[in-house]
């Protein structure tokens, strides 16, 4: 997991229509295999838990990025400023902005000419963001935007037509197949003008027994922040899932560098969500993927990064390498 957040949003909650939430999740489970869609992780309750995962020993990739922006801060925003002009800072998924918080320190610090513009799919992050992040930095000037990828950042060019530097940390663009992803950086590309940056994370290929024990802490909190997605469609959705009849199982393939999230269920059983009157029906073992982390190599980034219309300019790596941040430019 990566705190994906991902191109589409449930814009409603307990308190009005399902939305998009219900069609995502109706679809996902009458599918052939079932999967869900891991955006929906993040409701108050699965960020928390991501917050702990972050946390965990086993759990790598924060505390190398956080390395590499903190130690490396300054030759980052070099890069930014190759023209010496103001520029729109635009974070995707922007989370509770950790990681970020390094590079907007630095900058308002050297008083550049910057506004932050945060993008997270979760409402409650976007408004603890624009609460509190001023008073950690002042004078951080700060426009949240709540909602998709895409769509923010086309209200973005339309609120200053600066040039863009994009930011997509934690490896978050591990949470998509590789095809998604290619299709991702397309699409990322045609929303940015010649000139524009991208920094993007990835986690790179490793110790296959080290990527498997950060998907699978003793501490058991990626368990339940799984399992917490089951929990938010019986709190919003009106399902009737029993969480203690699913087993979280973790899997990772070193030759294709995918790691996959199951649940898996330990019995035969029907499941009903009331919101879209549906039952579904799981056999024993049936398996619903819930997320993939890709990892990657040097040579697989330089290839996305070409047939997607963008050129490497710069790699920060920390210091045992298992982490890299490139910075690309939109061609």
């Amino acid at each position: 997991m990566n705190n994906l957040q991902s191109t589409t949003q449930s814009t409603e909650t307990e308190t009005g229509l399902p939305g998009q939430f219900l069609n995502d999740v109706i679809t996902g489970l009458t599918s052939s295999p079932k999967y869900l869609e891991s955006k929906y992780f993040y409701d108050s309750i699965g960020d928390g838990l991501f917050q702990q995962i972050m946390h965990c020993p086993e759990y790598y990739p924060t505390p190398c990025e956080l390395e590499i922006l903190s130690k490396q801060t300054d030759v980052i925003i070099d890069l930014f400023m190759n023209s010496n002009e103001g520029f729109d800072l635009i974070e995707l998924g922007a989370g509770d902005a950790l990681k970020s918080s390094y590079l907007l320190q630095s900058m308002v610090a050297k008083n550049i000419d910057f506004t932050y513009y945060p993008i997270d799919i979760s409402a409650n992050v976007i408004s603890n963001l624009e609460k509190k992040l001023p008073l950690h930095i002042p004078g951080l000037p700060i426009h949240g935007l709540n909602g998709e990828y895409f769509e923010m950042l086309q209200k973005s060019n339309t609120l200053s037509n600066r040039k863009k530097v994009v930011l997509f940390l934690g490896s978050n663009i591990g949470n998509m197949f590789p095809a998604e992803a290619e299709k991702f950086c397309e699409s990322l590309r045609e929303n940015l003008s010649s000139g524009d940056l991208l920094l993007i994370g990835f986690d790179l290929k490793k110790d296959p027994q080290t990527i498997l024990d950060a998907y699978n802490d003793k501490q058991g909190f990626t368990r339940d922040f799984n399992l917490n997605l089951l929990n938010r469609i019986n709190r919003e959705l009106g399902g009737n899932f029993n969480p203690e009849h699913f087993k979280h199982y973790p899997t990772y393939d070193p030759g294709t560098g995918s790691c996959k999230s199951y649940l898996v269920s330990t019995r035969q059983q029907v499941v009903n969500i009331s919101a879209g009157d549906s039952s579904i029906e799981f056999k024993q073992n049936e398996c619903i993927h819930m997320e993939i982390s890709q990892k990657y190599d040097l040579e697989e980034i330089e290839v996305l990064a070409h047939k997607t219309g963008f050129k490497p300019l710069e790699y920060f790596y920390d210091s045992k390498n298992w982490f890299v941040d490139a910075v690309w430019v939109r061609e």
